[in-house]
């Protein structure tokens, strides 16, 4: 027995077909609302949900914290107590130095008392701001600031509490241009403190400048101290330049002690000495017009 039929007329088919479009989208409409609804109803039971949990996670994060807060504390014990086993052992360190230090000074008191020792004399200095580190016609300088009326010339040297920093070269009314050691155009005696061999300090634009010229058999050696020469009367022996470093091609460079990436204030000392002071060049004469001779 076959199931029934239902035929439907033609014009009746017609006209379902012209509202299935109406229907189709009525019932999209219809869908992103009823989304739209759920989203809503969603947010609002999330938050509901979290206005109710927000007390219980703020009494439950008081122990939380306090459990945080002695596990960092006994961490912090264990580090201090690391910390302090390494002071004690460098102050060890120190006092065994600062008795050697002592005895040198004693020592040295002595010898030169014996051989009626003529000290030579303190320098002066000035303090001056670093406000730039534009080398203008040098790669490697800093500008300071000294206001009007100030007592530096050129060759002064320049020193920040670790080290030499470099050497005035050029003046102005109210400031002074310092070569930095690291500049290409840099040249400076130095000795080697540990085998006592003279060589010559030249910059590289780098950040370290290179040793050349060292005397024959005298090799630096890897972490030796490099000290000033007075040679050419152009700086003051003994000043603090840096230590020896091999670079990756084996040429030996000096890491200088001074910041020079962090110069902020530097001294001016005035030794007395004039030896060998770069000439000025145009440009520096066209930016600082009204310089001192």
């Amino acid at each position: 027995m076959h199931p029934r039929v239902i035929r439907l007329s033609i014009p009746m088919r017609q006209a379902l077909a012209k509202l299935t479009l109406p229907v189709l989208i009525a019932a999209a409409f219809g869908m992103m609302l009823l989304g739209k609804a759920d989203a809503l109803i969603a947010e609002r039971a999330r938050m509901a949900l979290a206005d109710a949990l927000a007390p219980i996670y703020g009494v439950l994060s008081e122990p939380l914290g306090a459990v945080r807060r002695t596990v960092d504390s006994t961490s912090e014990v264990f580090t201090l107590y690391a910390e302090n086993t390494r002071l004690r052992a460098e102050n060890e360190k120190l006092r065994q130095w600062q008795s050697v230090a002592l005895a040198l000074d004693a020592e040295n008191a002595t010898l030169k008392s014996s051989l009626h020792w003529i000290p030579d004399p303190a320098p002066s200095y000035v303090t001056a701001r670093v406000v730039a580190d534009a080398g203008g016609v040098y790669a490697r300088a800093v500008l300071l600031s000294t206001g009007p009326n100030h007592a530096v010339v050129k060759g002064q040297i320049a020193l920040d509490e670790r080290g030499l920093v470099g050497r005035v070269t050029e003046l102005g009314a109210r400031s002074a241009r310092v070569l930095l050691i690291t500049d290409i155009n840099s040249r400076i005696p130095v000795i080697l403190e540990s085998s006592r061999a003279r060589a010559m300090l030249t910059g590289t634009n780098g950040n370290r400048p290179r040793l050349m010229y060292w005397s024959e058999g005298a090799i630096p050696a890897e972490g030796e101290r490099v000290v000033t020469s007075a040679e050419a009367n152009v700086f003051p022996a003994g000043l603090p330049v840096g230590v020896v470093h091999y670079s990756a091609s084996h040429v030996p460079e000096v890491e200088p002690a001074a910041r020079l990436d962090r110069l902020e204030v530097v001294r001016l000392f005035d030794y007395g000495l004039r030896g060998v002071v770069a000439p000025e060049s145009p440009a520096s004469r066209t930016m600082f017009p009204d310089r001192r001779k």
